[in-house]
């Protein structure tokens, strides 16, 4: 397996992923974001300057961390805005070589019951960006994140039932803070173990996120991997025994979390944490006898 991460958490400009980056000793980064921009909605010439960039270090980018479909994105709406993304995405990827996208299955719809949440038109237009992907050579990748999919393991066995060549990036942490939506109301939050012991043989990627809820506020509360409630520990030890042989990547939400602006942290102690996070993270699989190799 190799390490690598959502570097926009170690900084904002390029230049900074790409140090973080060096100083863990890794070669990848999964880019989602360059001074607060998608990499798939930067100008060209702004992406120009990031191949020219990135072919300097010496650091390659492993996987496009991308806005298509995701919690951001209603299902109501049109889908031209994922299109462009997709089309612009794709010969981008091409150039630098990425063979991995993350992409999600739009927001779930507020107040509507589980039985009205438009699946059809979810599973037909996540299959279409699917085969948009799969033709020119890149493998999409879904994300339990707050969407259609993380609602619980059952509708990401859905998913995958009925949109041929779609794999899976596990998060660890996502289930954490996230209701389970195939249980009755008052929904209890969900179990990152169960969710990821029902849907590992279509897992090709891993993100890397721990913590726990307050359960007096209900807030999210991000920690170390390991000292949470994301079963890290387990679920690693459960790939290294199973020979996963992809990649894990870190995204901390410690010192900043891309979808809340309201949480940061000045520049150098983002940096900061997000090396020791990475080295943290590299000490568990080492501990667990992983075999680590460069991006």
């Amino acid at each position: 397996m190799y390490l690598t991460g959502f570097a926009d958490e170690a900084a904002k400009d390029l230049a900074g992923q790409i140090r973080a980056t060096r100083q863990l000793g890794w070669r990848g980064i999964e880019s989602r974001a360059i001074d607060g921009t998608n990499i798939h909605d930067l100008s060209d010439a702004a992406f120009d300057q990031v191949c020219a960039q990135l072919q300097e270090a010496g650091v390659k980018i492993n996987c496009f961390g991308s806005a298509i479909a995701n919690w951001g994105k209603d299902i109501r709406q049109p889908m031209d805005v994922d299109l462009e993304q997709t089309r612009r995405a794709i010969p981008r990827m091409q150039r630098l070589g990425v063979k991995l996208i993350r992409i999600m299955s739009y927001a779930v719809i507020p107040d509507a019951t589980v039985q009205d949440q438009m699946e059809e038109e979810r599973f037909r237009r996540v299959a279409t960006l699917t085969r948009m992907f799969l033709d020119a050579g890149i493998q999409p990748v879904h994300e339990n994140c707050m969407n259609y999919g993380g609602m619980g393991w059952s509708f990401t066995e859905k998913l995958l039932d009925r949109v041929p060549g779609l794999q899976l990036v596990f998060d660890t942490g996502n289930p954490i803070f996230t209701l389970d939506r195939m249980q009755p109301k008052p929904h209890p939050y969900q179990s990152a173990w169960e969710f990821y012991s029902h849907v590992r043989e279509h897992v090709t990627y891993v993100h890397i996120k721990d913590g726990k809820v307050d359960r007096t506020t209900g807030k999210a509360i991000y920690g170390w991997p390991g000292e949470g409630d994301g079963d890290v520990v387990r679920i690693c030890q459960d790939l290294v025994s199973r020979g996963y042989n992809g990649g894990i990547s870190i995204e901390p939400h410690m010192g900043a979390v891309f979808h809340d602006p309201t949480i940061v942290s000045d520049d150098q102690s983002r940096f900061a944490t997000y090396v020791e996070y990475g080295r943290r993270m590299e000490k568990i699989l080492l501990g667990l006898g992983a075999r680590i190799v460069p991006a």
